[in-house]
């Protein structure tokens, strides 16, 4: 599905924007942390509809008709890559778009799934999609968006090219941050668990141990077999913390919490932003949010 996917972005990129220039370009993302991110280096000279909205699951998200007609309008797409959108596929071909479609993660060091003794038997070859979750991978992205919207919009290049380069230097400002915070976390307790395995690339770039009883997709039941085996990891590492996620079903993670022994330290944000009135509305808000709750679940008592 990668392969394909990749294969797909690169033959539309190569056609001919329809473009005009006599308005905002019309931008669709296909989820809220890209759509966010193509908002900080458009903005105001683009106009972003995001197809997955705020505290929805992208895994699961089935397109309807209207999103169809929203991707015929478009003048460019964003899409993550790396196999998140099972959907993006068919939508394109049943919209007819035109549009050049832009994989925002190209070029970002990905891994796998994580190790399956790590993952309560979730053992696959997949890549894992949730780049978003290393900061420095989201200089990637925002390259990415930065190069696309100039090849479609040449006039207001400079313009994404300086949005690009200041939201940059944010980035780095919150990784540093992030770094800070969690080096004040005992190396004992950099060892959690959240629903769905979102948190890889988190773990990997902030060295902390990540667990979870459901593979990357949201869309994977974990068995009571691999719930089994997860409470029993916790008992035996004294894992601290479990965290639940905003857009999967608390149950299962308030059950393992309840049978391991391990303490619930709040909701994190994994594959969605917040409303607006919310606590993460945006990409560095989400992350700062996330880190807050991890550093005060896994700080000593």
């Amino acid at each position: 599905m990668v392969r394909v996917a990749a294969v797909l972005a690169v033959f539309l990129w190569s056609g001919v924007s329809a473009f005009a220039g006599d308005g905002p370009l019309r931008a669709v993302a296909t989820f809220s942390i890209l759509g966010d991110l193509v908002r900080q280096v458009g903005g105001r000279h683009v106009e972003v509809t995001t197809l997955v909205g705020p505290g929805s699951d992208v895994h699961s998200f089935s397109p309807a008709p209207g999103d169809a007609r929203t991707l015929a309008r478009a003048d460019i797409v964003f899409m993550n890559g790396l196999g998140l959108e099972g959907w993006i596929e068919r939508l394109i071909r049943a919209s007819g778009t035109k549009a050049p479609i832009v994989t925002a993660s190209r070029g970002v060091p990905t891994i796998a799934e994580a190790d399956p003794h790590a993952h309560a038997g979730h053992g696959h070859d997949d890549i894992d999609p949730h780049a978003w979750q290393s900061v420095a991978n989201v200089k990637i992205y925002v390259a990415n968006i930065r190069d696309g919207l100039a090849k479609v919009d040449p006039a207001h290049a400079e313009d994404y090219a300086a949005a690009a380069t200041a939201y940059a230097a944010k980035l780095d400002a919150l990784d540093r941050d992030v770094r800070a915070a969690l080096e004040r976390i005992p190396p004992q307790n950099r060892r959690l668990i959240t629903t769905h395995d979102a948190f890889g690339y988190f773990g990997s770039a902030y060295g902390l141990t990540i667990l979870a009883p459901q593979g990357l997709s949201t869309e994977s039941e974990a068995s009571p077999r691999d719930v089994a085996k997860i409470i029993t990891q916790i008992r035996k590492e004294k894992v601290p913390a479990v965290f639940l996620e905003t857009v999967t079903d608390p149950r299962q993670m308030e059950r393992i919490a309840r049978e391991s022994g391990a303490r619930i330290g709040g909701e994190v944000y994994s594959d969605a932003l917040s409303p607006p009135d919310g606590p993460a509305p945006t990409y560095l808000a989400m992350i700062a949010t996330n880190v807050k709750a991890f550093a005060t679940a896994l700080a000593p008592r």
